[in-house]
């Protein structure tokens, strides 16, 4: 790239901040801002642009029906949560999931994280009251700190830091434990230790099971075993913070092509998704594959103008459409939309969001989930690519490897009353290690061929 083309790019980058800006903090100080992002801009990249551009090809894969997107992780993660032995449940979760996968389906899993940077969320309101006390309200560990005071409530970009450190500690930590020879296929046993004994642990084991029969089959055959000692784990979270995610863009040495280097996936909420916004501007000036939430309101005019602005080309896996509808609407709503997207704008991979659009309140007064209408919005999403003669390319849900009370049902049959066990987590409700198991079997069905 000539010298006038990379500040044409560089250019390009900073047109964001002419656009409107939904869901960003009020710092108190553009001085102390501006010099974290100062130092963040120094800072070494959390990925490569070579693993972004290996996730495209498959997530394009996904798109033909070749491979099968999980995406799973916190609903917003904490710093005090980034330890060796959260991470490490997580990453379990997944790969159990991913392995009920793979075995019932018979085509890849591509492994996805929102692990390592999911430290900002949006909310539905700038303050929040308590007994007649105003506060900000809660934004993410990125921006402040849950307590409900004004010093924890006041957002501070020295957190944007602490989140990129944070993000590189977990980075570090995955790539051990997918890399390192914890992720060995021939290990699948190993990956339930540590969890409460369960229908869907047992389940598992008798999948485990058979996999160590058909290794050993294998080994007896003379099969080489080096594609199954490690296993490719991306990470992912929603661009929200627009001043954090334009300072670990990066211009790629090999192509002159900027990069978000915060993580491999991005994604564009529900929220933050207008057509004339800055967080479409910003992402559809990087490479990365990149996701876009669609919620009820949806229509395929809006859809086919995000395709046209973020994915212009038409590459194959670099546009992903993540919908989160709610399994009351999702058999009315989706159909149509595939079908119009399908016929009218270019290559998109499906992917499924059951979380987002199923959230309740219980008669506690606990935010929660139903599983049941969770895995509804699950069998409503294949119903639909049924019917339009599509592919349902993945699936992105909010969970954690830790025995939590967070979402209501299961095998479990966590009620009103069991909510408040172990209800952890600071935003959304999420999926157990058990509900998680359970819901990798019910798609597994749903995928088998």
């Amino acid at each position: 790239m000539n010298e006038q083309n990379h500040e044409s790019v560089v250019e390009g980058l900073e047109f964001w901040r002419q656009l409107p800006a939904p869901q960003q903090p009020t710092w108190p100080d553009r001085d102390v801002l501006n010099n974290v992002l100062a130092e963040l801009a120094l800072t070494p990249p959390l990925v490569f642009a070579g693993e972004a551009d290996v996730l495209k090809h498959r997530m394009a894969a996904a798109s033909r029906g070749e491979a099968f997107v999980l995406q799973g992780g916190d609903c917003a993660e904490t710093f005090a949560d980034a330890t060796a032995d959260r991470i490490r449940s997580k990453i379990m979760t997944i790969l159990q999931m991913a392995v009920v996968l793979t075995y019932g389906a018979g085509i890849p899993i591509v492994k996805m994280g929102r692990m390592a940077g999911q430290y900002a969320k949006p909310r539905s309101s700038d303050t929040e009251v308590r007994d007649g006390v105003e506060l900000p309200t809660f934004r993410g560990e990125a921006v402040n700190a849950h307590a409900f005071t004004p010093e924890a409530r006041t957002p501070d970009p020295w957190r944007l830091l602490q989140a990129y450190h944070s993000s590189a500690a977990t980075l570090n930590l995955i790539r051990a434990f997918t890399m390192g020879g914890f992720a060995d296929l021939r290990r699948v046993h190993e990956w339930n230790k540590g969890f409460t004994s369960n229908p869907a642990y047992k389940r598992y084991e008798t999948i485990a099971q058979e996999i160590d029969s058909a290794i050993r089959f294998m080994a007896a055959a003379g099969v080489d075993f080096d594609a199954l000692k490690t296993v490719d784990f991306y990470s992912s979270h929603e661009a929200l913070l627009l001043d954090y995610e334009h300072a670990l863009t990066r211009i790629d040495s090999r192509t002159g092509q900027p990069y978000n280097c915060s993580a491999h996936f991005l994604w564009i909420g529900e929220r933050t998704r207008q057509l004339d916004g800055a967080h479409v501007d910003l992402l559809s000036r990087v490479r990365n594959p990149i996701g876009v939430k669609l919620g009820p309101t949806t229509t395929p005019d809006d859809a086919k103008r995000l395709a046209e602005k973020l994915n212009p080309e038409g590459e194959r896996g670099r546009l992903t459409f993540i919908t989160r509808v709610g399994a009351s609407k999702i058999r009315d709503f989706l159909p149509s939309l595939l079908e119009d997207v399908t016929k009218n704008a270019g290559p998109v991979t499906w992917v499924c969001d059951p979380m987002h659009g199923n959230t309740i309140t219980s008669g506690s007064g606990y935010k929660t989930r139903r599983f049941s209408d969770i895995l509804d919005e699950v069998r409503g999403f294949f119903d639909a690519h049924d019917q339009a003669g599509s592919v349902p390319g993945g699936l992105h849900v909010e969970l954690t490897g830790d025995d939590v009370t967070e979402c209501l049902g299961g095998s479990e049959e966590i009620d009103d009353v069991g909510l408040a066990r172990r209800y952890e987590t600071l935003v959304d409700p999420r999926l157990n290690h058990q509900q998680s198991l359970e819901m990798a079997f019910a798609v597994a069905e749903m995928l088998h061929p």
